[in-house]
């Protein structure tokens, strides 16, 4: 029988409430760990107990040890990857061995005296999927270590990197690896620009260091099972299209996470966590540091998918611990957002105006979270390699999206040279607003009307400050999103009446809802799709589900009573779903009339071209059209076949390819007098803007940020000698003509960036 083995939970017990008082004694951090390993070593039955601390440098230094040679602390140092300690510490996983010795990674160092020592257990010490160290027991004669020791040290050792981490905040440890200190700067790539400063704001649930320990284990269990059973049961709904959704989850995911719900061995490290003594929280945070930490040395993708699932399994279990269930509250005053990743609806919910840079570790350029920042003027950065396991919760980060690249804790110099660029932005900001209010022309002539995307109130406030000509895009849906149930007619009603009243005039296209795909409602039934962008939603779930599309359409005309309104349905694929999309809206013109309102002054409608097919009917589709709105986004996507969500594909492809340009070419020309505006992100950038113009669009819609550069390039543009330059490359030029546009751009002194 092992030392440990006949009442290792009612040991562990007894040996984390000694480490809390250890914890809590007035001594220097030496005294603290040496009375650790000395309480280790005596509970666990082990000649030897040590602690090995990572350095800056990646060495891990003898810090306390209780049966090797103390004049061998804080002299013996293990390069990174060197010995068996390194090896613990290289591939997170702890190392049980009888004979330690005869082990071709056994780094003898006599200053140690472990010449006796044969069998050895070692496992990692981590923090936010970091390993910040190595704890290790020895004994003098072969023994193998069995699972509930190795667990028991598992769980010492989650507690010892909270002590640590205490110690590190007096500065102590301040050469040590506990927590990320050192300036690191990180390339991604840009999912929306701008400069940005503040502090890290985790979007995963962190664990107070006052909820690692608890004096009663039945208690933490009840506690962990029902957070178990409400995690399970809200999966279950879900799968069988309950009320309950989780902001953007795929079915597909939303299935792999209920599937992990009932991994036993998931389950059992929960349950030995708190029989041992955590808190329902602590044992959760241990395996979520051992997931993460596993992730981020694991070279398989599949490994490193599944271990990306189970972590955030781990973050929903402690939201539904903490009594969260997902819902957030208010950001702090310039925070800087890091997550792994974020949906649409989950950013909503953060307060507006706090939040100043978004940092994920994945994403994709071209998701609706992409498009939300963008919309909300908040620089986002994504494709940030172990970004979570580089910050810490309040850490300085500057934030420069136009770059790609987040400085996390900066020194004085980096700070001194991003305040420059600071100062040129706003100087930039200046020269933009001193062309407001001038003409949006091109230097011969030509009228360009600016138009804004839309899809919050703070966006219409965009209207004045950048000059805007209208709002060629409201995006009706967000209100969905983030309401926990279908939006009254009142409060619809109210949303788009104050949208009209900032538009003060300016005419604002209202686009029906396009939810579905990575844009849920809450109490909106998902189901199972294998492509979901090219699924059920859009016009396709309006129409399906008329009565929810009169209620939106009522509101519209409600709000639009005695004003003009621009009615425009998303992802028509054929002329007939145009004409029955439009039948709703006229039986809810007739009903307003009916019950004696005064109804719209105008009423215009239109479609978003998003789809192939219609795009090759448009000759067609613009006969009965009061104008026509290209949505490059999913229309690009669709074209290319590359999906926007897969970062690997969604910027594979080149709108300034010969075949795309061609493809909006003819879109243009075949709808002959309907007017046609360009949407989407392209439309917001000045090379891509200055291309359009040179197809024949006369109308572009783009975020607020983007109309104030497009402006700028396009007064500088002579529009008609550019066209035939353009006109030119279609036929003669690579296939790709972004290098020649920018010669061209060059060349004519034509201001595009």
């Amino acid at each position: 029988m092992s030392p440990v083995s006949s009442g290792t939970a009612g040991g562990s017990r007894v040996l984390l409430r000694r480490l809390r008082d250890v914890m809590v004694q007035d001594a220097d951090t030496q005294t603290r760990l040496d009375r650790i390993v000395a309480q280790i070593g005596t509970t666990m039955v082990a000649d030897v107990c040590s602690i090995y601390l990572r350095r800056a440098d990646g060495s891990l230094e003898l810090f306390a040890t209780e049966g090797l040679s103390r004049d061998a602390v804080h002299r013996t140092r293990m390069k990174a990857g060197e010995g068996l300690v390194g090896l613990v510490a290289e591939g997170v996983e702890p190392i049980s061995l009888a004979d330690a010795p005869k082990h071709r990674r056994f780094s003898y160092r006599p200053e140690t005296g472990e010449d006796p020592f044969q069998s050895f257990l070692g496992v990692p010490v981590l923090r936010s999927g970091r390993v910040v160290g190595v704890l290790v027991v020895q004994n003098r004669y072969a023994r193998t270590y069995e699972d509930d020791e190795i667990e028991a040290l598992q769980l010492i050792a989650t507690v010892l990197a909270e002590i640590v981490s205490v110690e590190d905040l007096t500065g102590a440890l301040s050469e040590f690896q506990i927590k990320p200190t050192a300036p690191e700067t990180l390339k991604g790539r840009t999912y929306a620009p701008g400069l940005a400063s503040g502090q890290a704001l985790l979007h995963d649930p962190d664990v107070e260091p006052t909820r690692y320990l608890s004096d009663d284990p039945i208690a933490e269990e009840t506690r962990l099972n029902e957070g178990l059973e409400k995690l399970r049961s809200g999966l279950e709904a879900l799968l069988a299209g309950d009320v309950q959704t989780l902001g953007g989850t795929s079915y597909e995911v939303l299935e792999t996470f209920h599937l992990l719900s009932q991994d036993r061995s998931w389950e059992r490290r929960l349950r030995d966590g708190v029989k041992n003594g955590l808190t329902a929280e602590a044992s959760v945070e241990q395996v979520r540091s051992e997931h993460r930490a596993r992730m981020t040395s694991a070279k398989d993708g599949y490994l490193r998918d599944r271990l990306a699932d189970l972590e955030e399994l781990d973050n929903r279990l402690l939201r539904y611990l903490s009594g969260d269930a997902g819902e957030r509250k208010d950001a702090p005053e310039d925070s800087i957002l890091v997550a792994r990743d974020i949906g649409p609806a989950e950013l909503l919910e953060y307060g507006r105006g706090r939040i100043k840079a978004i940092l994920l570790e994945d994403g994709s350029p071209s998701s609706h979270a992409a498009i939300v920042a963008k919309a909300m003027g908040v620089p986002m950065i994504g494709q940030l390699p172990n970004l979570l396991s580089r910050v810490e919760a309040g850490d300085t980060i500057i934030v420069d999206a136009n770059e790609a690249q987040a400085y996390l804790r900066p020194d004085r110099m980096v700070s001194a040279a991003l305040h420059s660029r600071f100062e040129a932005q706003s100087a930039e900001q200046q020269l933009f607003a001193a062309t407001r209010d001038l003409p949006s022309q091109t230097l011969d002539g030509q009228t360009i009307h600016l138009l804004l995307n839309a899809g919050l109130t703070i966006d219409l406030e965009q209207l004045a400050t950048t000059g805007a000509s209208g709002v060629g895009l409201y995006r009706t849906e967000f209100q969905f999103m983030i309401a926990d149930s279908l939006p009254r007619l009142d409060a619809q009603t109210a949303l788009y009446t104050e949208a009209l009243d900032l538009a003060d005039g300016r005419p604002v296209t209202f686009r029906t809802l396009d939810l579905g795909g990575d844009k849920v409602a809450a109490y909106m039934p998902t189901e199972r799709e294998e492509n979901p962008a090219m699924g059920w939603r859009a016009v396709r779930m309006g129409l399906d589900r008329p009565g929810l599309s009169r209620y939106q359409l009522r509101a519209l005309v409600r709000a639009a009573e005695g004003r003009l309104l621009r009615v425009m349905f998303p992802l028509v694929a054929e002329v007939d779903e145009f004409h029955r999309a439009k039948d709703l809206l006229d039986k809810e013109l007739a009903w307003a009339r009916a019950n004696g309102r005064a109804g719209p002054s105008k009423v215009q409608t239109g479609v978003m071209i998003e789809a192939p097919s219609l795009a090759w009917d448009t000759a067609h589709i613009a006969q009965y059209a009061d104008f026509l709105s290209i949505g490059t986004n999913d229309l690009m996507q669709f074209f290319f076949a590359a999906d926007r969500g897969t970062a690997k594909v969604a910027d594979r492809y080149d709108i300034l390819s010969r075949p795309a340009l061609t493809f909006l070419k003819h879109i243009r020309d075949a709808a002959g007098d309907t007017p046609v505006s360009i949407c989407g992100e392209h439309a917001g950038r000045p090379l891509e803007a200055m291309a359009m113009i040179g197809l024949g669009f006369r109308r572009l819609s783009m975020p607020a940020g983007g109309i104030g550069p497009v402006k700028r390039m396009l007064m500088s543009l002579n529009g008609e000698e550019f066209a035939r330059t353009l006109a030119c490359l279609l036929h003669e030029g690579d296939v790709n003509l972004r290098n020649a546009l920018k010669n061209y751009a060059k060349a004519h002194k034509v201001i595009v960036n």
